[in-house]
């Protein structure tokens, strides 16, 4: 059975390139459009592009919602449904102005991949992140054991990423030229580090407590005296692997390279939170627990732009918007106390209540 279009593959060489060199796009959206076409062409009996009709393509939407995520075991969600689309639109837009294809596709037949206005609602809605609070953080930093080289530097993993609120790209790939004790910060170098978009991000320690504090200092120590790591070396080591007696892979402490992907990371906060009694929390949830203690500390505009371009956002409104929602709790209590009557309330009453009577 065919699985390929040679046609088909030309095209989408030509429109992966266009992503990455004129739009700009990374490797991980080129993916994801990548996957939406190998979607399309599967459903399609990899039919020639030429071909394409909008019958195509509103045929796709039914097949692409009665789908079962491999994840959940349930359809696949809204949100996976209006991203695929909003690629696939994207890449027939691109077609529609190739030579060649001008006559046979308009650029109107490529809003057939779009969900309907109520579902695209439902795609763009924002859920409330789960996130640990501060003091679930400083309860697993208590509770996880430093006796290995291995157990210390995953316990600094997790505290330098509550000191500083870097993604799990960054942990990864950061070198111990790029952490300033003295100063009090971290400078997340786009060149050497990777960072979201390739951004250079300084970022000041958040008083977040001493002992946080503490274990990454200790944790540099240890790393610049006993190991003798140079300023190029990597902050948080990878694992060094080795077959062990029985034959078996087996962790033998550290080694002097970086870690090729963030995942190991993951697994980090994963078991770790777990081991505590908590779910298994991200790295990232870490910048969700950063902005809500910023919400809770800051008290004027200034403060809190200064804290959200610590968390490297140059907008103050990506901070609240991706970030900043209040948890249900929290709006609870807030309006709860919004409803209790203030010292003020009960003397503007007290005044309103004189006035009547000297009015009577």
């Amino acid at each position: 059975m065919t699985r390929y279009n040679p046609d088909n593959e030309r095209l989408k060489r030509r429109y992966f390139e266009y992503l990455r060199e004129a739009r700009r796009r990374n490797e991980a959206s080129v993916d994801q459009a990548a996957a939406a076409l190998a979607r399309f062409e599967a459903f399609t009996g990899y039919k020639p592009f030429k071909a394409f009709h909008i019958e195509q393509a509103v045929a796709f939407k039914r097949h692409l919602a009665a789908q079962r995520s491999q994840r959940s075991r349930g359809t696949l969600s809204k949100a996976t449904l209006h991203a695929t689309l909003a690629a696939l639109r994207a890449f027939f837009v691109w077609l529609a102005g190739q030579p060649g294809f001008r006559r046979r596709i308009c650029y109107s037949d490529a809003d057939y991949f779009q969900l309907s206005e109520r579902e695209t609602r439902i795609a763009r809605t924002r859920r409330e992140r789960p996130a640990p609070s501060l003091e679930q953080v400083l309860h697993v930093l208590n509770t996880l054991p430093a006796g290995t080289e291995i157990e210390r530097r995953d316990r600094a993993v997790i505290a330098f990423a509550l000191l500083t609120g870097a993604r799990d790209g960054a942990l990864a790939s950061l070198r111990l030229k790029h952490v300033d004790l003295a100063e009090g910060k971290v400078v997340q170098d786009g060149r050497e580090v990777n960072t979201k978009f390739g951004k250079t991000i300084v970022t000041w320690f958040f008083p977040v407590g001493d002992p946080v504090r503490r274990i990454v200092e200790d944790w540099v120590t240890f790393l610049r005296d006993d190991r003798l790591s140079g300023p190029d070396d990597p902050l948080f080591p990878a694992t060094k692997v080795v077959v062990g007696a029985d034959g078996h892979f087996a962790a033998a402490g550290l080694d002097r390279r970086v870690w090729s992907t963030a995942a190991p990371i993951r697994r980090i906060f994963k078991q770790a939170f777990e081991q505590a009694g908590l779910p298994g929390f991200h790295p990232h949830s870490i910048r969700t627990t950063l902005t809500r203690l910023g919400e809770q500390r800051c008290r004027t505009p200034e403060q809190f732009k200064a804290w959200s371009q610590n968390l490297g956002h140059e907008k103050v409104m990506t901070t609240f918007t991706s970030y900043g929602s209040v948890p249900s709790h929290r709006q609870a209590a807030i309006l709860h106390d919004l409803g209790q009557p203030t010292d003020q309330d009960e003397e503007t009453a007290r005044r309103v209540l004189a006035a009547l009577r000297s009015a009577n």
